[in-house]
């Protein structure tokens, strides 16, 4: 498709969000056509000055989560910042932060604050925890969810906890509160009238790996029995072929039994215990470690070739610097290429959504802190005085504490 406005055209969001889950969400919706106001401190949000080797306040994290958004410097906790935000949510459709419950009544970006003032608004907290629960103010970064979520356990299996190597916890609820915010727009468009919504990191990740991993207690009597077997064994991992990896996951019935004649186990293959994923699921160890082990005599290319032939899930284990090679990702255009004014050409993954009418737009470079203040608060109607009151950018590099 070509590039177009997008679906969310006309949108504006106004974002007050740092690190990675609001601005994942963000940006998704930036990449969907809506206009992104970012509020930062005059810090600045953190990520800004994470592997940022220019010094420019846009590392690399910061270029990805941020594209297309526009950077309005506010300092809240003073009356011209505050009042400069007001006019902002006069605007907004959106209104989404990720501070802990006294931090955004103090710094007064609660709902409550928010929709008296702009009753249309749909307002989402991505928190931490949930404010109906004890946990409500502890502070909460992925690392902290992915412990107590219970998904550092399930990572580990039998040996010590570990945490997954990609922030999963911050994007996997920042597409979770864009499916909440799109369902409020959803109703506004019926009742006119917009609302408070709340997204917490715990909750969210809870009930994610509890899908599969609640296993026998979801039945009610039962105080045992959690987990899914298939994850939980030691021999389910990328394996080893006679001269790389491979990604290969025998499912069904008909995947089982032509892997059980390909490798010459008929034995197997006529097992009526392992003709159901019943009985495989009770053998499991012992089927993955005949997998690594056969896996083990030949190499990838052979392997590609008569397990896709099966229609078996196959493919090789790639790197992140493999993915810029890689022939899929080439055919379907999966990278842009974008001139910044600041950093040079750049190359970011685009939305991997496609919408067969609307398109999506392609984002300029993310913005330098402040960079768009002046203009969005003369044109909201501040003058010169007004403007300086509200928020000067002092960026400091490197890692910092976050305000909130």
């Amino acid at each position: 498709m070509p590039p177009s406005p997008g679906p969310l055209a006309g949108l504006t969001v106004v974002e007050l969000t740092s690190t990675f889950l609001g601005p994942y969400c963000s940006v998704l919706m930036a990449q969907m056509g809506a206009r992104v106001v970012k509020v930062e401190p005059p810090a600045g949000d953190i990520i800004r000055g994470v592997a940022d080797e220019r010094g420019s306040g846009l590392g690399p994290a910061f270029l990805n989560f941020n594209r297309g958004k526009e950077s309005v410097v506010l300092d809240l906790t003073t009356p011209a910042g505050r009042a400069a935000l007001d006019r902002l949510i006069d605007e907004a459709d959106v209104v989404l932060h990720n501070m802990r419950p006294r931090a955004a009544a103090r710094l007064g970006v609660d709902a409550e604050t928010v929709l008296a003032r702009n009753p249309r608004v749909v307002h989402c907290a991505a928190v931490g925890y949930g404010s109906a629960g004890p946990y409500r103010d502890e502070p909460a970064y992925d690392d902290v969810v992915q412990g107590v979520s219970g998904l550092a356990a399930v990572q580990g299996g039998v040996g010590e906890p570990q945490y997954v190597r990609t922030q999963v916890v911050d994007k996997t609820v920042g597409v979770m509160a864009l499916a909440a915010v799109l369902a409020a727009l959803h109703e506004r468009s019926v009742s006119g009238r917009g609302q408070a919504v709340e997204v917490p990191m715990f909750e969210s990740m809870a009930g994610f790996l509890l899908m599969e991993q609640q296993g026998a207690r979801v039945y009610a009597d039962r105080t045992d029995g959690t987990g899914y077997a298939r994850t939980a064994s030691p021999y389910r991992r990328p394996h080893r072929t006679a001269d790389g990896v491979i990604a290969v996951l025998l499912y069904t019935d008909a995947h089982w039994r032509d892997f059980f004649r390909l490798v010459d186990r008929p034995d197997l293959a006529d097992d009526p215990e392992l003709a159901s994923i019943r009985g495989r699921t009770r053998r499991i160890d012992e089927l993955y470690r005949l997998v690594d082990d056969e896996l083990a005599r030949r190499p990838t290319a052979h392997w590609l070739r008569v397990l896709r032939e099966r229609h078996v899930p196959a493919m090789p284990v790639n790197t992140v610097d493999d993915l810029f090679d890689d022939e899929h990702l080439a055919a379907v255009g999966f990278f842009e290429r974008v001139e910044h004014p600041t950093e040079g050409a750049l190359l970011h993954a685009r939305l991997p959504w496609t919408f067969g009418r609307s398109g999506t737009p392609v984002l300029p470079g993310a913005p330098a802190l402040g960079q768009h203040t002046e203009e969005t608060l003369r044109r909201l109607g501040l003058d010169d005085d007004a403007v300086r009151a509200a928020g000067t950018p002092r960026p400091v590099t490197g890692e910092r504490p976050a305000p909130a």
